[in-house]
């Protein structure tokens, strides 16, 4: 699980959520309505809306974004979230606790336990995923985008 970026406002245009995504390099945004989760915007969800004619400076995040959640509690063995995430096609899981956002479980999150765990002996170290983020997210701010 990883943090989850939040963003406040639904009325964001599609340009100002990609632009949030971008910087902080995620695929997904969650969107709080009243310090409650009122849906999820991913990056599908915007190349889809511009896919369909929508134009990101004017369309906003509500009229793209998924407000039926399926969420997960902390405690829901990752297998049980993985074979969930791929019956549904989603690919950003909230986890959820008494109405409390805990954070999101990504695809990328899973491959890196799963890819961890097999007989190969392929490790994972989470220290170098965040110097890896830390650096893109380094470049981006400094105008690097390639």
């Amino acid at each position: 699980m990883t943090q989850a970026t939040i963003t406040d406002s639904a009325s964001d245009t599609l340009r100002a959520a990609a632009e949030r995504m971008w910087r902080q390099q995620t695929g997904s945004l969650l969107v709080s309505e009243g310090g409650r989760l009122a849906g999820i915007i991913t990056e599908r969800d915007v190349l889809r809306a511009v896919a369909l004619g929508a134009d990101p400076e004017r369309s906003t995040v509500d009229e793209a974004m998924t407000t039926e959640l399926f969420t997960v509690p902390p405690d829901m063995p990752l297998h049980e979230a993985a074979r969930e995430m791929a019956a549904r096609w989603i690919r950003h899981l909230p986890v959820v606790q008494d109405g409390e956002l805990l954070g999101v479980i990504s695809m990328r999150d899973i491959t890196g336990i799963f890819a961890a765990l097999t007989p190969a002996g392929v490790t994972v170290e989470h220290e170098f995923d965040q110097l890896v983020r830390e650096r893109r997210l380094a470049r981006i701010e400094h105008g690097d985008l390639d």
